[in-house]
């Protein structure tokens, strides 16, 4: 049989796929082996492992279960999307998909877990028109924001609390079209079992304890982060002392806006104003 060769030290990818294969040649497996223990197909494998093929998240916590390599191929998969992630995200997503309960306020736009791949699409192309960002980093963007969705649909779904200020669904992002299937969307949300979904209205005013967004996870072991971004830079804070007050802000955040019958109302009505 003809084996490609590969260099680790070309590119991240290669590297990725190198260390796929090294791990599985020392178990005695064959890529259809390996196929089979992670249901993907032995060609899915091989390109992969050749560096044709990119990996995903759903494919490296594969291999990592099937290899039993913990989450070796879960943090190379994180260094492949660090180009086009903010720094401090990757580790920040590692835990979001461990989370037992997820806390979260936005302001402006639809939290990412929340939108829609047409809503993602015009944000991550706005961003192509100013320049930020290349069309391919753009299709990554908007794939790694479905693969994030996509590990919170699991057996044991996490609950998820959602605080949005009432600009995220005032702000008009792409075509009525775009807005109205995202307002569906936000209600879809709102309706299962796991999920609270609040508006933070604007007569809040001042008492609105947060000018940023923030994101809570509790863990299995009910440690609680806190993540929050600012322009280039987002920060997973792990400290009790300065979690804790965090916590209690979002409390008081949840207190103040409007209950969930209501903001399902509120964007109801919204959802008419698109159609």
């Amino acid at each position: 049989m003809n084996i490609k060769e590969l260099n680790p030290d070309s590119s991240p990818q290669a590297a990725f796929g190198a260390h796929l294969r090294t791990c599985r040649e020392e178990r005695g497996w064959k890529q259809e082996d390996l196929a089979a223990e992670m249901e993907y197909s032995s060609t899915h494998i091989s390109s992969v492992e050749t560096g044709r093929k990119m990996p995903t998240l759903r494919f490296s916590r594969s291999a990592d279960r099937a290899l039993g390599t913990g989450d070796q191929f879960e943090r190379r998969w994180r260094e492949l999307k660090h180009g086009v992630l903010l720094e401090g995200f990757p580790e920040f997503v590692g835990y979001e998909g461990r989370a037992v309960e997820i806390r979260l306020f936005e302001i402006g736009i639809i939290p990412g877990l929340l939108q829609t791949p047409q809503y993602a699409r015009v944000l991550a192309d706005s961003a192509v028109k100013r320049g930020a960002i290349t069309p391919e980093q753009a299709a990554e963007r908007v794939s790694f924001l479905a693969e994030r969705q996509a590990a919170l649909e699991r057996s044991r779904p996490p609950m998820v609390f959602v605080v949005m200020d009432e600009s995220c669904i005032r702000r008009a992002v792409g075509d009525p079209e775009v807005m109205g299937t995202q307002m569906e969307r936000l209600i879809e949300f709102a309706a299962r079992p796991n999920t609270v979904l609040q508006l933070a209205p604007f007569e809040i005013g001042e008492r609105r304890p947060f000018d940023m967004p923030v994101t809570l996870l509790t863990l299995p072991d009910r440690s609680v982060s806190c993540y929050a971004e600012a322009q280039t830079l987002g920060r997973l804070d792990r400290e009790t002392t300065s979690v804790l007050p965090v916590l209690t802000a979002y409390h008081q955040l949840q207190a103040e806006s409007l209950s969930q019958a209501v903001s399902v109302k509120e964007i109801q009505q919204l959802r008419k104003g698109t159609s």
